[in-house]
């Protein structure tokens, strides 16, 4: 019999969650070989190289529904293989960069030295996710928020990032203490994160639809997940369901 891994020991393995593989099975992105007669999930070996491949293209930028679109149209798989050799070769130069970058702007702070903007910011680029963007929201949204993003002084810009930081380790601290997610302090939580959301162009008003979607994602896509698991297992899912239960009470 082939070698087979349960859906816990895949997701071990790949540094990932059950949860995730689960939701790439459920819109047939990585099917399990088999479901045992007890309900586990199996997979083989050929769904270790598909879940690299996914993997891969997600730490490359690609939605979903683009990866589904590149693994059916690449049914060599050592072909495919080597195209994500050559990108991660690509992004294995441009986190050089960023290393270098870091440690030139360290050394420079550290002597008083004066920086150079090309050095500062030499491999970072805030449009990697663009394609996905126009894709789940369209170009003109896209459009509008590289506009006002790039408006922003470096201040501004990091500023406003560290307000989303400090509201995600608000939501890890509600979670963590139990706090009902419709409360009112965790509700409060939820309408800086809304009025943080709304400070910025999203091609029209933050919906209900809208609103319970990103928090849909959070839990959905691993990239924006662990901006709130990394404050405690099942933040996200905690920060989802305050963002419906504030969509669901005023929106």
């Amino acid at each position: 019999m082939d070698t087979e891994w349960s859906i816990q020991e895949l997701a071990k393995a790949a540094g990932t969650t059950s949860r995730t593989l689960r939701h790439y099975g459920e819109i047939g992105l990585l099917p399990p070989v088999r479901i045992g007669s007890n309900g586990y999930r199996y997979y083989g070996q050929e769904s270790l190289v598909r879940l690299q491949r996914i993997l891969l293209l997600r730490e490359l930028g690609l939605g979903l529904p683009a990866i589904a679109q590149v693994l059916d149209g690449q049914r060599d798989a050592a072909a495919a293989l080597r195209t994500h050799l050559e990108l991660l070769k690509q992004e294995q130069g441009r986190i050089a960069r960023q290393i270098a970058s870091v440690r030139t702007t360290l050394r420079k702070t550290e002597a008083g030295e004066p920086l150079m903007a090309d050095e500062v910011f030499d491999g970072f680029d805030h449009t990697q996710y663009k394609d996905e963007v126009i894709e789940k929201w369209g170009k003109d949204a896209y459009e509008k928020s590289d506009r006002w993003w790039r408006s922003q002084s470096k201040a501004e810009q990091q500023a406003f990032m560290q307000t989303h930081r400090d509201i995600a380790a608000d939501y890890g601290r509600a979670h963590a203490a139990g706090l009902p997610v419709d409360g009112d302090e965790v509700q409060a939580i939820v309408q800086r994160h809304f009025d943080w959301i709304g400070a910025s162009p999203t091609g029209g008003p933050v919906t209900a639809q809208y609103f319970t979607g990103l928090g849909e994602m959070y839990v959905a896509d691993p990239r924006f997940g662990q901006n709130y698991d990394k404050h405690g297992e099942g933040t996200a899912e905690y920060v989802r369901d305050a963002m419906k239960a504030y969509a669901d009470a005023r929106l």
